[in-house]
């Protein structure tokens, strides 16, 4: 605009809207090319930057959300809303999300400092070890081969696709869980097999003959087992300090005198997406056979 800002007492230069908001001239200049708080006004010839006083709580709320270190496109979801209550909710589901973050941070921080200081012994006494027998169940299966990083979000989705599944099998009749028949890690890619409990065993091989093999489902019958296993929370779920907790049951197993039956799994007995950090949603577990 070439119109002088002058004649409209209402804009600020941006020297002067800086001190109001208590900021840099710099950061506003960064807000404006990352589409976050545009001038008001804009000197075609001098390029000088102007603000509306009003545009003053979104420049403060803006560098208070940066502070957060929230994403610049999850900032702009918080600031462009204009009904506050959803604005609120939009900023509470980004916390509960860093703090899923931190607390799975901690958790392999602990990790990694029992590793490095070689305090195996004390860091495996965290874990409650015991041993249940579960009886012999009906499986709809899906198995993938895939990298670590791929693992979670292939485990969510998949056991949805399953649990969806049993409706038409007779239903859900135990916890989900996924099996491992070869390590899963960024070196090695498994495969995984997601597996979910169903009541009726014909349905379910109906159901997987629609479905057809080179999707990689399957029905299986597992025979009754006994598992050593040890509880875990969400935040402890992620990789690699889960595998605290493997190492933990195989340690305790070793004590015990009792030998692996199976491929180890995990047995996610909670809703995942409700729970927080530090409840528990999963046992790690070991099919085993001895004394």
């Amino acid at each position: 605009m070439t119109e002088d800002a002058g004649v409209d007492e209402e804009l600020l230069s941006i020297g002067a809207f800086a001190a109001r908001a208590r900021l840099s001239a710099k950061a506003l200049r960064l807000y404006d090319r990352l589409g976050l708080l545009a001038p008001a006004r804009v000197d075609d010839t001098t390029g000088y930057r102007y603000y509306r006083p009003g545009q003053v709580e979104r420049a403060r709320l803006v560098a208070l959300l940066r502070r957060l270190d929230m994403p610049l496109a999850r900032i702009a979801e918080v600031v462009d809303e204009p009904d506050g209550a959803r604005a609120a909710a939009r900023l509470a589901a980004y916390w509960a999300d860093v703090e899923t973050r931190l607390a799975g941070q901690r958790t392999l921080a602990e990790y990694l400092r029992g590793r490095l200081s070689g305090r195996s012994s004390e860091m495996y006494g965290k874990f409650t070890v015991e041993t249940v027998d579960v009886p012999e169940q009906v499986l709809i299966t899906e198995t993938r081969h895939m990298l670590a990083d791929e693992l979670p979000a292939w485990i969510g989705a998949s056991l949805g696709r399953l649990e969806e599944a049993a409706r038409d099998c007779g239903g859900v009749t135990g916890a989900p869980f996924v099996a491992y028949h070869a390590d899963v890690s960024m070196e090695s890619d498994g495969p995984a097999e997601a597996c979910v409990p169903v009541a009726d065993e014909a349905a379910a091989r109906e159901w997987a003959a629609r479905r057809g093999a080179p999707r990689g489902v399957a029905v299986r019958v597992e025979p009754a087992r006994r598992l050593a296993r040890t509880r875990i929370t969400k935040a402890q779920v992620a990789h690699p300090q889960i595998m605290a907790a493997f190492e933990a049951v195989e340690q305790w197993m070793a004590a015990e005198g009792l030998s692996q039956a199976g491929p180890c799994r995990e047995v996610y007995f909670a809703p995942w997406d409700t729970a927080a950090p530090g409840d528990p949603v999963c046992d790690v577990a070991f099919p085993v056979t001895g004394r």
